[in-house]
């Protein structure tokens, strides 16, 4: 079992930057893949980044592609999303989601291969 807690929300200007965080329980965090995902009122789940649970491995769509980066720290159970050049659109509520333990170079890119989900963090950026 893991347990995800989201941090690092809050009001941005367009153009401004955030780094969410995601802090998970458990000893074998570090063999977990991890992934963000968003929604906004009214939308479906959208995919956001994913990061392989060896950190080797990185994936992005293009909404996001070049302004947005994934980390992780081990050391630390906490995963992060870095994100930059915000833009009206990127307003949502922000999902952690962890997948159990697969091959160390696995990401995935849709909500249902994922197992566990913290409860979110809003980020809203104003234009």
């Amino acid at each position: 079992q893991v347990q995800l807690v989201e941090s690092g929300g809050g009001l941005v200007q367009a153009g401004g930057s955030l780094k969410l965080s995601c802090a998970a329980s458990g000893r074998t965090f570090s063999t977990y893949s991890m992934g963000w995902f968003r929604q906004a009122p009214g939308k479906e789940r959208e995919f956001v980044a994913t990061i392989s649970w060896s950190g080797g491995r990185t994936y992005y769509p293009d909404s996001v592609k070049g302004r947005f980066t994934i980390s992780r720290d081990n050391a630390k159970n906490t995963v992060y999303l870095q994100m930059n050049s915000l833009k009206p659109e990127d307003t949502a509520v922000y999902l952690c989601a962890a997948a159990n333990p697969g091959p160390s170079s696995w990401v995935g890119r849709y909500w249902y291969e994922y197992d566990y989900w913290g409860q979110g963090t809003q980020v809203t950026v104003s234009s």
